[in-house]
């Protein structure tokens, strides 16, 4: 049985986590991926000793953003894009849902990678959806049909490494989004070279960072 104390403590502990995730969001967008855990403490107004109790490594707190923001942000944006009547639109807008999940977390990305907290498993969900999509649309003869799965992830590492050059509250990459879109068209598509083999050692897991 569950005493009011305990139900007070397990209240306590959970606001005291989305304090520190807030105060980590905010620190890694003011602050860049190397700021301290101690820093984000302080603005989370909690002492060093509870952040480490909730998270005891900072890979642990980092990874725990993301998952936060997949889960509030690019999930639903999944459901939606597979929803949606129209496989292009579905598959165009799950790219700007990704794009702007990426662009507000780049350095919460960056310090995930610095971690070794950036795993493949982060986007599974995004690529099993955005494969739907690509064939839907490819059936519906409205992208070109020599696109194939492994490009995927390469589209997007190409789309997200414009990222670094702008102002992420710009939302300048949505004009390097339309050349992909326009690329992906079947609409006097030129014939594609084969596709190379992605290597193990430079698989473009990390294109959400």
């Amino acid at each position: 049985m569950v005493t009011n104390t305990e139900r007070h403590l397990r209240a306590d502990a959970a606001r005291n986590v989305g304090r520190i995730l807030r105060a980590a969001r905010a620190a890694f967008a003011e602050d860049g991926p190397d700021v301290l855990l101690e820093e984000i403490a302080r603005r989370a107004g909690v002492g060093i000793r509870t952040l480490y109790r909730h998270f005891p490594h900072k890979g642990d707190l980092v990874r725990a953003i993301l998952d936060q923001s997949v889960a509030e942000d690019l999930t639903p944006a999944v459901a939606r894009a597979l929803d949606d009547e129209n496989p292009l639109r579905g598959f165009t807008t799950l790219i700007e849902a990704a794009m702007t999940v990426v662009a507000r977390e780049q350095n919460t990305l960056a310090a995930a990678k610095n971690a070794g907290s950036l795993t493949p498993d982060l986007s599974i969900a995004f690529f099993e959806a955005l494969t739907e999509l690509t064939q839907r649309a490819q059936r519906a003869g409205l992208v070109r049909a020599d696109l194939v799965p492994g490009d995927l992830p390469r589209v997007m590492a190409m789309l997200t490494s414009v990222l670094w050059s702008m102002d992420p509250e710009s939302e300048g990459w949505r004009r390097y989004l339309t050349l992909v879109l326009d690329g992906l068209s079947p609409t006097a598509a030129s014939t594609l070279p084969p596709t190379a083999p992605i290597l193990k050692s430079q698989r473009p897991d990390n294109w959400l960072g």
